[in-house]
């Protein structure tokens, strides 16, 4: 295998031995793998929280700003005062909210997903959802414009190229354009990157859409909810919680994208075949 010319902070090769498993098995053979860096990054709110993540360890920045604001925890970039990597420490990711921002305990504050495996332990769930916004009604989009977009997103995907071991996040707009797009070993960091990445660019990402490599779940579309984002679309399957909530919030969740086909869920009038 060749090695793939991508920074070390990214990926890592392993020596590891391949064996058969049929009846007629083979001796081991030994190889080096290539295979996805993951690592711990503390995203370090002052005065508020302190949420730590495994991750890959790029793109950090954009992490921290798309997880605030896909949680709630800000409405737009400038509820954030500093925001930076700590001088001592890379892995963590210091972080000061001007005063007009929620802090902990108030009742205006709907933070869904307390860390990056998704909703784990989270409280009174129903009343969380029910705060979640409808989005928009900006986007149409034709439905060959999900192959497309699918089509660029592959050829952007460097890591699972490489290792196999990646999720991505692509936004993109009404013309199929991707405008923000991120790897990561998870799939919500990957969604929280691409939306960083939008704001740290002073990219509307109100009335896009967004394709993803992963399972629709509930705290994904709730993500997407805040963030403003009017089509998901997905390779995977949906939960049924996440065609719920799409459905209350007013996104067109579609899943199933393969080559030639896709199946929509939820408000299918975006899709402009359909109506």
């Amino acid at each position: 295998m060749k090695k793939p010319d991508i920074n070390s902070v990214t990926l890592k090769w392993v020596h590891a031995k391949r064996f058969s498993t049929g009846e007629n098995a083979e001796q081991a053979i030994e190889e080096n793998v290539c295979v996805v860096q993951e690592s711990s990054v503390t995203i370090d709110v002052q005065g508020v929280e302190t949420y730590t993540f495994l991750c890959t360890p790029i793109d950090k920045l954009a992490l921290a700003a798309g997880f605030l604001y896909s949680e709630g925890v800000i409405d737009k970039l400038t509820d954030i005062e500093i925001l930076k990597e700590c001088d001592d420490d890379p892995t963590i990711i210091r972080v000061r909210l001007t005063n007009k921002v929620p802090r902990i305990g108030d009742t205006d504050r709907n933070l869904l997903i307390v860390s990056s495996c998704g909703a784990c332990g989270s409280e009174n769930i129903k009343k969380r959802i029910d705060a979640l916004p409808n989005v928009g009604n900006f986007i149409k989009i034709r439905a060959g414009i999900l192959h497309s977009v699918y089509k660029d997103l592959r050829k952007q995907q460097k890591l699972f190229e490489a290792s196999g071991g990646t999720h991505a996040a692509a936004i993109f707009d009404e013309n199929g354009k991707i405008v923000s797009f991120a790897e990561d070993t998870g799939r919500h960091n990957a969604l929280d990157k691409s939306i960083g990445k939008c704001l740290l660019s002073n990219l509307g990402i109100t009335g896009k859409g967004v394709a993803l490599t992963s399972r629709l779940s509930l705290e994904m579309v709730g993500k997407c909810a805040v963030a403003g984002i009017e089509v998901i679309a997905s390779v995977s399957a949906p939960t049924s919680m996440a065609i719920d909530v799409a459905r209350n919030c007013n996104i067109t969740l579609c899943a199933f994208v393969r080559e030639s086909r896709a199946t929509v869920f939820t408000h299918p009038s975006r899709i402009t075949a359909l109506i």
